[in-house]
Parts: C-alpha cells; structure tokens; sequence
C-alpha cells in the first residue's frame, strides 16, 4: 500500500494548516544536524530546505533564521517576519502548484527525533488559576483564608530554573531532599514521596525589550511568539518544608517538561475569551477592561498512564498571559529571546478539571510512583471549526539515584 500523502490530513486533524507549530528535529541519516521544522499532521516540514524549494514564497532574507539549529534566531527576528514565515509555510502546505517542490521536504514524525525547540533564557512561573489557588489553600490552611490579601491584585509567581526545563519525552529522575512533616521531630533526607504534577500553558517570549521599559498590556503580541504545555513537576514533601519564607525551590527546579512544539500566537485568534470577572478594580497596568479578550480557550487533558485523570479549562484563569507579562516587566525587569513563564497550575471548578494530584487527592495522595507515565495534551477552537493543537508533554518517572551517605542522618550535639 503507498504511503499517505503528507497533504492528506484526516478530518479533525489538529495539526492542520491553521496551527503549524514549530519544532527542532534531527534524523537517523543526521543525527548531529538539528533542523527547524514545522508539524503538518503526522509529518514534519524541513523548513531549512524550504527557501530553495520555494524561492518564489520564502523570502531570502528569511533563510539563515529557518536554517538555525534552535528558534532563537527566527524568536528574536519579530513579529512582522514571523507572520511573514507563516504565511509562506502555508501557502508550501497548501497550494496545489508547490506539492512537488514541497513533497521531498517532509519527514514522517515517527522517523525523526524531536529536541527542545529553543535555547530557554530565563523562566518564570505564576499561580494563576483561581480555583488551584483556593484548594491548595484550604488544603495547607485550613483554619485561614484560602487565599493571600494579594492574591486577586497582582499575579504571584516565582522565578524559576530555565537550565532544567526539558523537553517532552525526557524521563523525571524522583528527586531527593529534605523533608518534614508536623509530625517529625526533625527533618529527613531521601527520595520524595509526594512527586506530583502541574499542568500549565507555557508562553515563549521572542521580541526582546530594554531594561527599564515594562511590557504593557497592548504590547503582548509583539513579544510573544507562541504557546506550549507545561507539566510543571513538583515534589510536594520537599515544596511544603522548604517553601516558607521565599517560595518554591528545590521542589521544582529538578524538571519542567514543555512540548517539542510551538504553536504560534496567531493560531490562536479565534479561541481568545475574556477572562472570568474580577473581583476588585485593577490597577491601570493590569486591567485590560478595554482591550482584546486576554483569555484563551484551551481544553487540556491529563493522563495517568494512558487514562484520563482530569480535563483542566484553560479559560477558567483569573490572570491572562498579557497581566502576567506586565507585571513581570512593570518593575522594569528586560526580557530576553527565549524567556518562557508559565501560568501555574490550570484547575476548574469541577472535580474532574483539576490540575495536580495534590487537588485531585486533597492533600492525601497517592502521588506519583516511580513507572508512572503522564501525558498532557490540548486544543483550542480555530477557525471554520478546525481545531488548533498544542504538542503533547510526557514524562515518565524513575527511581530517585541512591546518593548514600548523603541521606544519612547528621551527629546529635551532646545535651
């Protein structure tokens, strides 16, 4: 039987040409040659070769960015030339006269090996979603408020670890650290017992900006570039000792898992929705009262070794992307080309939309076990009513190393 067509989409694909997100590739004919490409159903175009195949549609000026190792370059290039390489790579998918030029240029996704699509600068993570914010609350404080005073008046998050984000695929070593529960006497050290997932959606920064000039709401399309998942990994006994008084640290910076594609911005236009209603008025650098809808309607699914756990909505977030990009720059902090912050855990208000296990369970497990295998994925409403897909992120988890020594307890001092 021949092969299918890479133009032959099947109905509901949505990989499609209203989505065509970014990827890096390698093959096994060379495996040191990494690739820009673009998924089109289940098949990757080789954009390197795009500019020769199609003088006509790609412009030269565009082809050292395409024939990059990484994003980067293409990232830092600006908005004006990534719509430019869109709408060339559609047209290559899309247009009859361009099939047999464009045909040699795809690769099946299964003969190719996908990498981290960009060189990550720095990484910021925030907390973001409404209903998460209140159960982890009710769960850790159960005798004070839900929430923090701050809480609805400015997005909280926390700078991450940008060298440990990682790309789908990549297996989770179960970290070690110190744990202590209320209960204890005095802090242990070994292997987390309470490994734990978030599910996020991640926005890669491409358009840099000054030191000392914030990012405002109105600007958030010249310096975003695109959208990816985020299992945001979280080792929940060494999160809960440790956390109090400056926030997440070791808990979280062993691993963040992101797809190995990037779905451009602009796909995205026919699923933006206003954000739930506020509580309280905004202070003028946040409130987007006046402006687009900042919210997007992505319906994420997370899977527990092949099972649905959860169906967190994505439009239920209380900080849009846009709020949390301004208030992560109205300090004048810089952004740089491949800066990636997070939304925090996605959750719902239904038992079955909630984002980690720590929800899922109120607090009282079971956690993740070492084997276990998640698997979040996504899509938006498009166009005509085609559907817009995020890459998928998996993890896998393994046995935390055995470090010895480390984990024995420290001497006693005398009394």
């Amino acid at each position: 039987m021949p092969a299918q067509s890479p133009f032959d989409l099947a109905e509901g694909e949505p990989f499609g040409p209203h989505t065509l997100p970014y990827g890096v590739f390698t093959t096994a004919e060379a495996p040191g040659r990494r690739r820009l490409g673009v998924r089109y159903g289940h098949h990757v175009l080789d954009l390197s070769a795009l500019p020769d195949a199609l003088p006509s549609v790609v412009r030269p000026a565009h082809a050292e960015l395409l024939a990059a190792p990484s994003l980067n370059p293409l990232l830092g290039a600006g908005r004006a030339v990534w719509q430019e390489v869109r709408a060339a790579v559609r047209a290559a998918v899309t247009a009859p006269e361009h099939r047999t030029a464009v045909a040699p240029l795809f690769h099946t996704l299964d003969a190719v090996t996908l990498h981290l699509p960009f060189e990550v600068a720095d990484y910021v993570d925030f907390y973001s979603s409404e209903h998460h914010a209140t159960n982890v609350g009710r769960i850790f404080r159960p005798n004070g408020a839900a929430l923090p005073p701050n809480w609805k008046h400015l997005p909280i998050g926390y700078h991450g670890r940008a060298g440990t984000v990682v790309v789908t695929g990549t297996p989770v070593v179960r970290p070690n650290g110190q744990r202590k529960t209320p209960a204890d006497a005095a802090p242990s050290f070994g292997p987390s017992a309470r490994l734990d997932i978030e599910a996020e959606v991640g926005f890669v920064v491409g358009t840099p900006s000054a030191l000392h000039e914030p990012v405002g709401l109105d600007a958030f399309r010249d310096h975003v570039f695109g959208v990816c998942l985020v299992n945001d990994w979280s080792a929940r006994d060494i999160q809960a000792w440790e956390y109090q008084p400056l926030g997440p640290f070791l808990g979280k910076s062993f691993a963040t898992s992101v797809s190995a594609w990037i779905t451009p911005l602009d796909a995205f236009d026919q699923a933006r929705t206003p954000p739930p209603a506020r509580d309280f008025p905004l202070l003028p650098y946040l409130d987007d009262a006046d402006g687009e809808p900042g919210g997007i309607d992505l319906r994420i699914e997370v899977a527990l070794n092949g099972e649905r756990l959860s169906s967190p909505p994505f439009s239920a977030m209380y900080w849009t992307p846009a709020q949390q990009l301004a208030h992560m720059t109205v300090n004048g902090a810089s952004l740089r080309t491949g800066d990636l912050f997070a939304s925090g855990t996605v959750s719902g208000p239904e038992p079955d939309q909630l984002g980690c296990l720590l929800e899922i369970t109120q607090g009282k497990g079971p956690y993740l076990q070492d084997g276990d295998e998640i698997t979040l994925t996504a899509w938006a409403p498009g166009p005509d009513g085609a559907r817009i897909g995020l890459g998928e992120v998996t993890g896998r988890v393994l046995p935390a190393p055995d470090l010895g020594t480390v984990s024995a307890a420290p001497p006693q001092e005398a009394p």
